[in-house]
């Protein structure tokens, strides 16, 4: 158990052993979840990956286009016909 000090200022600085438990360097986010019974966990903001990207892209009940429709679509944009 370790245990920290907060400031005047409500800050929290964290110290080798739970920057390297946490995999953190400066200027890295860190998560709080706030629990109901007063207590929290802390855990390192994960970084986006690809497919949290491309997720983002896919809509079910959009059009179904071919590769021709979307080249047409992407040349017809870059010309500012879109």
């Amino acid at each position: 158990m370790l245990t920290l000090t907060v400031t005047a200022k409500g800050q929290v600085t964290l110290n080798k052993d739970v920057m390297r438990h946490l995999h953190v360097r400066p200027g890295d986010r860190i998560n709080v979840a706030l629990k109901p019974n007063g207590e929290a966990s802390i855990s390192k903001q994960r970084s986006a990956t690809w497919d949290d990207f491309a997720g983002i892209l896919y809509d079910p009940n959009g059009p179904k286009l071919t590769l021709d429709e979307i080249k047409t679509a992407i040349e017809e944009a870059w010309a500012g016909k879109r």
